[in-house]
């Protein structure tokens, strides 16, 4: 099986792209942000990674885990 690689979503000139973590080319780049997120959601669950979202300026904006996680949260975001 393939390394599990997070899925991240980041703003690009282009749009919004979903970036594998390590990856310097965007998986693929759509217009809006809640695009890539359901496409980067996609991925993350396929993977058993985690999604992270980040905001316009690169700050995290939010993060889900789709795998085997050691330490789950303790808040219930979503």
């Amino acid at each position: 099986m393939a390394k599990r690689k997070n899925q991240h979503v980041v703003k690009r000139t282009q749009g919004w792209a979903v970036v594998g973590s390590g990856n310097k080319k965007a998986t693929k780049v759509v217009p809006t942000q809640k695009e890539a997120i359901e496409l980067g959601r996609q991925i993350a669950k396929n993977q058993r990674s985690e999604l992270i979202v980040h905001d316009k300026k690169g700050r995290i904006r939010s993060k889900d885990s789709y795998g085997n996680d050691p330490n789950p949260p303790k808040d219930k975001e979503h």
